[in-house]
C-alpha cells in the first residue's frame, strides 16, 4: 500500500491499494494513524472504517471481471470541520447511490440480499454522490464533523 500526506498542515491523506482482500486490514491501520493526527474521536474513527470497509469491499468482490491486479485509490482531507472522502476505482460502471433504499421495517428474513450497505453509509455521512469519469468510478462522501 502506498500512503502519502500533502506537507499543508497534514490535513490530506492519500492510498493507493491493490483490489485484495488482505489489504483492508492495512488500510484500517492507517486509517487510524490518519485518525489520531486529525484527533478524531474513537467512535468516528470506527464509522469511518466501516463506511471504507462497506465500499472497499464492495469494489474489491463485485467491481472486477477478471483477476488481474488494479488499483483502488482513496483520498481523505479535512477542511473546516468537514472530512472528504474520495473513493475512484477503474472497474465495472456501478452507481451505488442509484439504488432503492431497503425497508428496514421488513423482518430481516423478508428483506432482499444486499443493499444495506448504502443505507448505512448514507446514515453516517452527510453527503454521498457518485460519478462515472473516463471509466473510472467515483465516489464522494462527505461528513461534517
Amino acid at each position: 500500500m502506498n500512503l502519502f500526506f500533502t506537507m499543508e498542515n497534514r490535513k490530506e491523506a492519500h492510498f493507493i491499494i491493490e483490489n485484495r482482500v488482505e489489504e483492508l486490514a492495512v488500510l484500517f491501520e492507517k486509517i487510524e494513524q490518519l485518525t489520531e493526527i486529525w484527533d478524531f474521536t474513537v467512535p468516528l474513527t470506527m464509522n469511518i472504517n466501516l463506511v471504507l470497509e462497506e465500499v472497499v469491499s464492495n469494489v474489491i468482490f463485485y467491481a472486477y471481471n477478471d483477476k488481474f491486479k488494479h488499483e483502488i485509490n482513496i483520498g481523505l482531507s479535512l477542511q473546516n470541520n468537514l472530512l472528504t472522502i474520495v473513493i475512484t476505482d477503474d472497474g465495472k460502471p456501478f452507481d451505488p447511490t442509484s439504488n432503492q433504499l431497503p425497508d428496514i421495517n421488513l423482518k430481516a428474513e423478508d428483506r432482499p440480499v444486499g443493499g444495506l450497505g448504502i443505507f448505512l453509509i448514507s446514515k453516517i455521512m452527510t453527503e454521498v454522490y457518485y460519478e462515472r469519469k473516463e471509466n473510472l468510478n467515483i465516489l464522494t462522501l462527505k461528513k461534517t464533523i
